[in-house]
């Protein structure tokens, strides 16, 4: 078969590894992005399409604009509905999306026959995105038979909320976040692919004795992560000369890499704004037998009963935080049980027999 993904941009640089999966499978795989990833992850097919609303002026010109439609939350602000539908801001925002249609429908073109994207059998809409917001590419792939899947992530159904025409033709939907399965009744839910093994072994720990110990945060979105709650709180056991806090931000990953591999103790995200639990970030410093922290809530707990993380929340970060630095136990049992973790739930082959056993479900 002929696998094709389409997707805004390679977020966290899963791609080639749902290649890899395919290909162990016997099949094929090209991966389309919209914009070219600025964490400097492989491409396959980059359209380098204009207005990248994820690059941090446009982010934020987005989020002042519809402040003026949803009030003080502005792009924050969760939709409604189950699942929650995707509507333009007002006419302004219509006549904006219908213009960067027109203005990107020459290079998509140009892209589906040079790379000849028709020849797909199964179609990966990651975030929900299809080239157009009327989805006429899946209508198109749908008319000659391929499978429809779409892949929600955070942002995708808490702020945006499905595409109707598309939502209509997906034959199958998934996600990595347990919070969007109550967003959408036919959502299911799929581990991020991640290898432990390999990623280890490019990313070798370099964790000297610190003294003070280093303590990183590495968010992508402040306000999603907590980040205003966790930089105040480690700003202070920095102040009382416990921890050495390193902020890593806005940087090619593999530059941020090189900071992480040095932590001793790794916090992923308190608050829950930007969805439940863990992501990408704590895969890479499980894998590499950091001590990670975030918050986990009792429905998260209940679904992973033998996680390895140590468990914060806004209230109890500081004292959790301290603990950790100061029991060089508790760090030890949180930093070894991490990489088997990871590989038990999130390694290739266990991702690769769920998402083929959706396939089979969804009969595509």
């Amino acid at each position: 078969m002929n696998i094709l993904y389409i997707s805004p941009e390679n977020t966290v640089g899963t791609f080639d590894l749902y290649k890899r999966i395919h290909e162990a499978h016997g099949n094929r795989v090209k991966y389309v992005t919209f914009y070219h990833s600025p964490k400097g992850f492989q491409e396959d097919i980059c359209l380098n399409l204009p207005f990248n609303f994820t690059r941090p002026f446009l982010k934020n010109m987005r989020h002042r604009i519809y402040q003026l439609y949803r009030g003080k939350e502005g792009y924050h602000k969760e939709r409604e509905g189950n699942p929650p539908v995707w509507r333009p801001e007002g006419r302004l925002d219509a006549a904006f999306i219908a213009w960067k249609e027109k203005r990107w429908d020459p290079k998509i073109r140009k892209a589906i026959e040079k790379f000849g994207l028709h020849d797909a059998d199964i179609v990966h809409f990651e975030s929900g995105m299809d080239f157009y917001r009327d989805a006429r590419f899946a209508s198109e792939m749908k008319a000659r038979g391929a499978g429809i899947v779409c892949h929600y992530h955070g942002e995708d159904l808490r702020t945006r909320g499905v595409l109707e025409p598309l939502d209509a033709l997906s034959d199958l939907n998934l996600t990595n976040e347990l919070d969007l399965m109550k967003k959408h009744p036919g959502m299911q839910y799929i581990f991020l692919p991640f290898d432990p093994g390999a990623f280890s072994s490019r990313y070798r720990p370099d964790r000297e004795k610190h003294k003070p110990l280093w303590v990183t945060h590495a968010p992508t979105n402040r306000y999603y992560k907590g980040s205003d709650i966790i930089i105040p709180v480690c700003r202070r056991l920095e102040a009382e000369g416990l921890i050495r806090f390193i902020l890593i931000e806005n940087l090619p990953h593999a530059k941020a890499m090189e900071l992480k591999c040095r932590s001793d103790i790794f916090i992923d995200q308190v608050a829950d704004r930007g969805g439940w639990g863990y992501g990408m970030n704590s895969l890479e410093s499980l894998a590499l037998g950091i001590c990670t922290l975030t918050e986990m809530n009792a429905e998260y707990e209940s679904f992973l009963p033998d996680h390895p993380f140590i468990n914060v929340n806004a209230g109890n970060l500081y004292e959790r935080l301290k603990e950790s630095v100061l029991n060089e136990n508790l760090r030890r049992n949180a930093s070894e049980s991490g990489p088997e973790w990871v590989r038990r739930h999130h390694g290739l082959q266990a991702v690769g027999e769920s998402l083929y056993d959706y396939y089979e479900m969804a009969g595509i």
